[in-house]
């Protein structure tokens, strides 16, 4: 066994999030995470330097009404640029052929400017290099006989914790998790209700050599009726690495990899015009698939924008041992980008104080 003063269970921005903010207090977080990889729903494409040049997951912030944004992109020292958005958009299966015309955009919508994994980067580049162990499933968190917390994982002995915080989906955690039983029904029951935002939803990137679509006067914005792609957007780097996203709108059980690839290259060419038939690449990242993201109830039940839950989501656990903090126990913008950053940097600063309290 070995012991540590705060586990963090989860590698996602929430829980990179708060395993900064331990550090930079004076206290060496551990941070397990079941896949191979951290950043959680934050995935990127990156070319050949090792830049990224495309969002597999969230792509999105709302600067002027997400606070918590620019206050840590500051910090982090990194910017946004506009969601490029002029132009006509395409109304696909509205009629007989695919019509051309303007379409509200949403105010204050931004991208990152090196890409959401730049924030994964960015946290994840401050702690030590053995502060985070990926490949650790945990199944269990249970009471050890001294008061502190035994988290028990796949291939590694057990973890003994002072404190512990949970950067899971909510629903994961109920699904996968064994808690201990005074934990208490009533929370289990809230932790199942809490949807994981687009857990069950796939996104495509495909790139493309130019921005083709800006020069026919064209925002590459695609709002379909006939799919597989129900929305679509220019997803051009600030850098200039053209290419266009879209959610797929097709359900999880016939998501075939093939016959999805050519079904979205088509609907582009219809919408787009030939150019759209060559692609450069087409990436499909489908979030249904992933283990340690999607819990069942999430893939077989209707999507879901998760509200913002009881505040006992988000209060201490166990006589202070235990929080949760995964995105969707937001505050303030549950499920975004913004949830996890806010969520992560809450349920470590609470857990710091105790810590230090008990010091």
């Amino acid at each position: 066994m070995t012991d540590t003063p705060l586990a963090i269970i989860g590698a996602g921005l929430a829980g990179l999030t708060a395993a900064r903010i331990a550090y930079e207090a004076g206290i060496r977080p551990q941070v397990l995470e079941a896949s191979d990889r951290i950043g959680g729903r934050i995935d990127s494409i990156r070319g050949s330097d090792g830049q990224i040049v495309g969002d597999l997951g969230p792509t999105w912030v709302w600067p002027p009404f997400q606070p918590g944004v620019p206050r840590w992109l500051e910090r982090l020292g990194l910017g946004t640029f506009e969601q490029y958005d002029s132009g006509e958009a395409v109304l696909d299966g509205f009629a007989e052929r695919p019509v051309c015309q303007p379409l509200p955009g949403q105010y204050g919508m931004a991208r990152i400017a090196a890409g959401p994994g730049s924030l994964v980067d960015a946290m994840a580049a401050e702690l030590p290099d053995d502060a985070i162990q990926t490949g650790h499933a945990v199944n269990a968190v249970r009471h050890h006989d001294d008061g502190r917390l035994r988290i028990e994982a796949a291939g590694r002995e057990p973890l003994i914790a002072e404190r512990v915080l949970i950067a899971a989906p909510l629903r994961i955690v109920a699904e996968r998790i064994q808690l201990p039983a005074d934990i208490g029904a009533p929370l289990q029951d809230m932790l199942r209700a809490m949807p994981t935002w687009m857990a069950a939803q796939a996104k495509a990137v495909i790139r493309y050599p130019r921005p083709f679509w800006r020069e026919s006067g064209l925002s590459g914005r695609i709002a379909s009726r006939l799919g597989p792609l129900f929305e679509a957007h220019d997803h051009t780097s600030l850098d200039g690495e053209a290419a266009l996203f879209g959610f797929v709108a097709t359900p999880p059980v016939q998501r075939g990899a093939e016959t999805l690839r050519k079904a979205i290259i088509d609907q582009l060419t219809r919408c787009l015009g030939p150019q759209a038939a060559a692609p450069t690449d087409v990436v499909i990242r489908d979030w249904a698939d992933a283990p340690w993201i999607c819990a069942d109830a999430d893939r077989h039940g209707p999507p879901e924008h998760p509200r913002v839950g009881p505040e006992r989501l988000r209060s201490a656990h166990l006589d202070g041992r235990l929080w949760f903090c995964g995105a969707e126990t937001a505050a303030q913008s549950p499920g975004l980008i913004e949830g996890a950053l806010l969520a992560g940097e809450a349920a470590a600063q609470a857990a710091v104080q105790r810590l230090q309290g008990a010091a």
